[in-house]
């Protein structure tokens, strides 16, 4: 099949939007620090932009052919999320406990401790530990996905592991060797 019979059909998307929406999902509820409401929302968002680029012919932005799209939309995710940070400074508030859930006894007190800690923490603080530690993302394609430079990501993930120990204290080892 021809490179631009894949990048250009509705069926093909809708393949790479099913493949990749649970990934893209498990992200944003990480960096929405567990707003699973939220976190369909951004989703939804990113794979509506990403339908709008698809549509385009040839992938074509500013010269440059987009050759991974999974990466492309990783990137549209953590962007849309920083920027609805931004916009949200008098709106709704999460709620200060995650709803109880059904799941594994053994690490679900965990789960819940870290996605606390992790929801306590800024929104740019946040997108960095969840490429860094939870995507597996280099420092270099960290800083092309927020857009800023190598220095800054090694910075901020340096700060935010700072931050994230405070937060959780002594209670981490606890939790862990349960």
């Amino acid at each position: 099949m021809a490179a631009k019979e894949v990048q250009g059909g509705d069926a093909e998307y809708a393949e790479f939007a099913t493949s990749r929406s649970g990934h893209l999902y498990r992200s944003a509820c990480l960096l929405t620090g567990g707003d699973t409401h939220l976190a369909e929302d951004l989703v939804q968002e990113t794979l509506s932009r990403m339908y709008t680029a698809w549509r385009r012919p040839g992938w074509l932005f500013g010269g440059r052919t987009i050759e991974n799209p999974a990466g492309y939309a990783q990137g549209i995710l953590y962007r849309q999320f920083i920027s609805h940070r931004r916009r949200r400074s008098a709106g709704e508030r999460p709620i200060a406990q995650v709803p109880d859930r059904a799941g594994p006894e053994s690490d679900s007190t965990l789960r819940v401790t870290l996605l606390e800690a992790l929801g306590a923490l800024p929104p740019r603080d946040r997108a960095v530990l969840v490429l860094r530690y939870w995507e597996d993302v280099s420092v270099e394609e960290t800083a092309e996905i927020l857009r800023c430079g190598p220095g800054a990501v090694r910075t901020r993930t340096s700060r935010a592991l700072v931050r994230l120990r405070a937060l959780l204290g002594d209670s981490l080892p606890d939790l862990v060797q349960r």
